[in-house]
């Protein structure tokens, strides 16, 4: 059978299951609700504020790690226009040189480690945005789920099908921007590694 054979005959079941489900549900009384996620992140004051203090943070991430970035392409720039030419003896003859060179890979190394730790470091800052984000929803979401009665709230994306009127993410942005509509968002550090 082919893989799209495949994937509507899975698609005919998802459908049928839900048509039998649908009426179990009214029957009892359950009320499903769907949100978007990501429409919610993205569309909230809380969400935009972070959005816009995580830029921020890597802006400023950026511009710490510029002067060194841009010194070691300088350095390296003179560095290749001093080696073009030369043989491995030349340059290992040349003590100075080959004193620079290592400088040279010590300093990318080492810049190479702190580009790493702010990598880590704004991950570690993301996540705690998106887990102190999470926090703030988590009032909004069961306020609207009580006043909506609904026994089940499943996200808009794992839903194959849904009404539009399911979902409850405008009302969700509209609560949540009243109740909380921005977030701290401090940058994490990470303590420097002793030197082995």
């Amino acid at each position: 059978m082919s893989r799209l054979k495949n994937f509507a005959l899975a698609l005919m079941m998802s459908f049928a299951a839900f048509a039998v489900m649908t009426p179990a549900a009214q029957a009892q009384g359950t009320t499903v609700i769907t949100i978007d996620e990501a429409k919610i992140l993205r569309d909230s004051k809380a969400g935009k504020d972070i959005q816009a203090k995580l830029k921020s943070i890597e802006t400023q991430i950026n511009t710490e790690l510029s002067p060194t970035r841009t010194s070691l392409e300088t350095e390296g720039k003179a560095l290749n226009t001093e080696l073009q030419g030369k043989t491995r003896e030349q340059i290992a003859a040349d003590a100075a040189l080959v004193t620079r060179l290592n400088a040279y890979d010590k300093k990318a190394g080492d810049f190479g480690k702190a580009r790493q730790k702010a990598a880590n470091e704004f991950a570690l800052t993301e996540r705690q945005a998106l887990v102190d984000f999470n926090k703030a929803l988590e009032p909004v979401l069961l306020e609207v789920v009580s006043q909506k009665g609904a026994g089940i709230v499943l996200s808009k994306s794992a839903v194959i099908y849904g009404v539009d009127s399911v979902d409850v993410s405008a009302e969700v942005i509209s609560k949540l921007d009243a109740a909380t509509p921005t977030i701290s968002v401090v940058r994490k550090r990470i303590p420097d590694q002793p030197t082995q």
